[in-house]
């Protein structure tokens, strides 16, 4: 099994009477960088919960690399939710620390790099961080970790559009495609489209149509986003 391989098998996610997921079957390809976009209320951040094993489907399976997706899984997943950004008490540092500390595969020489990428203070509180350093820490956070499948929600949210695409050049160095597969859910189509290797779309609940984003900008679709509304728009 490749290294964070992560598969849907006729899997069903629903709250009440809501079908967040619904009937999905679809293998995500490994050692690349996937974009999960879509409308909001698609079912993208309920998809990530599912691949990190924070949520469990209320029918079919999800798997990465051919293991069950259950809480244990956090040695294989690195997750970076759309919200909060660790305990408001602890410095930058000190949450690096922790990371360091609770994350056999944590790297904190990488995790300094990546601070001092992202401009990050260390000596301040991460609860007195703006929204946008918030969103910066949390990258941080998740790319310093080794682990096989990195999971990435709304990753610019917050982010002053003016730094966003030195952020998205950026993020590249920092992740090993040989040994590691990332998936990112955003509405920053046209910001992440440089970053991003595979792209998904995602509507109520249902993965519309996954490609190559070469062969969508070979196409002549306009990008990611003319593709994404012409498949929306059927």
């Amino acid at each position: 099994m490749t290294a964070g391989s992560v598969t849907f098998d006729h899997v069903t996610k629903a709250f009440g009477a809501t079908r967040a997921v619904h009937d999905v079957s679809i293998t995500f390809p490994s050692h690349k960088i996937i974009g999960l976009i879509g409308p909001n209320g698609g079912g993208k951040s309920t998809s990530l919960k599912l691949m990190a094993g924070l949520m469990h489907p209320s029918a079919g399976s999800v798997r990465v690399d051919g293991l069950e997706a259950r809480r244990g899984l956090c040695a294989t997943v690195a997750f970076a939710p759309d919200a909060g950004a660790g305990y408001s008490f602890f410095t930058v540092a000190e949450m690096i620390g922790y990371y360091h500390s609770v994350f056999a595969d944590f790297d904190p020489k990488r995790a300094e790099e990546l601070r001092s990428f992202m401009d990050l203070p260390a000596a301040v509180r991460t609860g007195a961080l703006s929204k946008g350093n918030q969103a910066r820490l949390k990258i941080a956070l998740t790319l310093a970790r080794a682990a096989p499948l990195i999971l990435m929600d709304e990753p610019l949210s917050g982010l002053d559009p003016l730094v966003r695409a030195s952020i998205v050049r950026g993020l590249i160095s920092f992740v090993d495609l040989d040994r590691q597969t990332v998936v990112i859910s955003t509405h920053e189509v046209g910001e992440v489209e440089p970053l991003l290797d595979v792209v998904a779309l995602m509507d109520r609940g249902r993965i519309l149509a996954m490609e190559e984003v070469q062969g969508i900008q070979e196409s002549g679709a306009g990008g990611l986003v003319g593709w994404m509304r012409r498949i929306l728009v059927r």
